[in-house]
């Protein structure tokens, strides 16, 4: 099932150093400038089902297993298009908003760059 599919349509200037941390930061459309700074935006609108583990994000073509899922990351998504994902192949998050994904390299992202998530 897809859960979840996004275009990107703004990258920060600030996205590489989170890049080069390994964690991404999406915002959906509307974000306010100091946010855009360190995100990278997206028109998704509709998350159809929670992201829970064993769901599969895709970037472009590349993909990553969900690990973990904090306990806010979900309203966070739905509502704000707002996901945190930390590339660090941890199965239980720091922070409540973090989705933890398996530890493989960060695709380049560019604007037009597919967001989608496949799950149960």
């Amino acid at each position: 099932m897809v859960k979840y599919t996004a275009t990107v349509t703004q990258i920060g200037p600030l996205v590489e150093e989170f890049i080069n941390a390994g964690i991404l930061v999406f915002f959906g459309e509307g974000a306010p400038p100091e946010l855009v700074e360190f995100s990278i935006i997206h028109n998704g609108r509709d998350l159809k089902k929670d992201l829970v583990p064993d769901d599969v994000i895709f970037i472009d073509d590349q993909e990553y297993k969900v690990l973990a899922v904090g306990e806010v990351a979900n309203s966070n998504f739905r509502n704000l298009g707002h996901l945190i994902m930390k590339f660090n192949g941890k199965e239980k998050v720091e922070l409540p908003g973090d989705v933890c994904v398996e530890n493989k390299p960060i695709p380049p992202i560019k604007v037009g760059s597919t967001i989608k998530v496949l799950g149960n």
